[in-house]
């Protein structure tokens, strides 16, 4: 019988996933590797974002960071360009109302690959020389895309919308690691941040070696980012299967 499938994704993009994966027929346990939660001051967000119309792009990192952010954006400016990095970022914009009928909304072109690299080579980035872009994302984060556009002669400006921690570890969550890993289970990771949080809670769960139990681990990865993570790291049962949650679905029903 196979093991659970633990999903660690953030709990508000978690639980739609683990309801698909529960309709293929397998157990599944939600993990949160990373907490989400709002900027204790926000004034500068709101005052960003009260200046949209002033953007000729406006890049959302995540849906985390589109759900953040139109909490301060009552109606979209016509003319902004939109660019998130993959179907989830879609679906969250959807959420709120927009869609491609009435925002250009740009994406990379392969949507199995819905990173910033890609996002870049989709972008028009000669016709945004000397225009104003505009990057929401979270407290931390990678830089390729801001040092990318800035590159092609962009005015980049970057702004925080949440933040972003790995849990403390507590008795309880200790507990339910062990649990976990004493049998074998298909991880779902979508982010080499909350995998190498995993690894510090386990190193630091000290009676018991749940590192080396981590390593035999089959781990489920979007991103070849996040394969060469795990790699690092000393996972080597790895499946990798391009971005878009019909694709690790796919991944789920083909294993043995």
């Amino acid at each position: 019988m196979p093991g659970a499938v633990v999903i660690t994704r953030p709990l508000a993009q978690a639980l739609p996933l683990a309801e698909q994966v529960r309709a293929l027929g397998r157990a599944v346990e939600v993990l949160p590797l990373l907490e989400i939660a709002p900027l204790a001051d926000q004034s500068a967000l709101a005052a960003t974002l009260a200046r949209l119309h002033e953007f000729a792009l406006v890049a959302f990192v995540s849906p985390n960071a589109i759900d953040a952010a139109f909490a301060h954006i009552a109606a979209w400016p016509p003319g902004v360009t939109l660019a998130v990095l993959g179907e989830g970022s879609r679906a969250a914009l959807a959420a709120h109302g927009i869609g491609p009928d009435g925002v250009d909304i740009l994406s990379p072109a392969d949507a199995a690959h819905s990173d910033s690299e890609h996002l870049l080579q989709t972008l028009d980035l000669a016709a945004l020389r000397g225009r104003r872009v505009l990057i929401v994302r979270g407290e931390s984060g990678r830089e390729l895309m801001a040092d990318g556009l800035r590159a092609a002669g962009a005015e980049v400006t970057t702004i925080a919308a949440y933040r972003r921690s790995v849990p403390a570890l507590t008795p309880a969550l200790a507990e339910r690691l062990a649990r976990l890993l004493a049998v074998p289970n298909d991880w779902v990771v979508t982010s080499s941040e909350a995998l190498r949080g995993l690894l510090r809670l386990l190193a630091a769960v000290t009676d018991v070696d749940l590192v080396a139990k981590m390593q035999q681990q089959q781990l489920i990865v979007p991103h070849a980012r996040i394969a060469a993570t795990a790699h690092e790291l000393g996972l080597t049962h790895v499946t990798l299967t391009g971005s878009g949650d019909e694709r690790l679905l796919a991944a789920l029903q083909s294993m043995p």
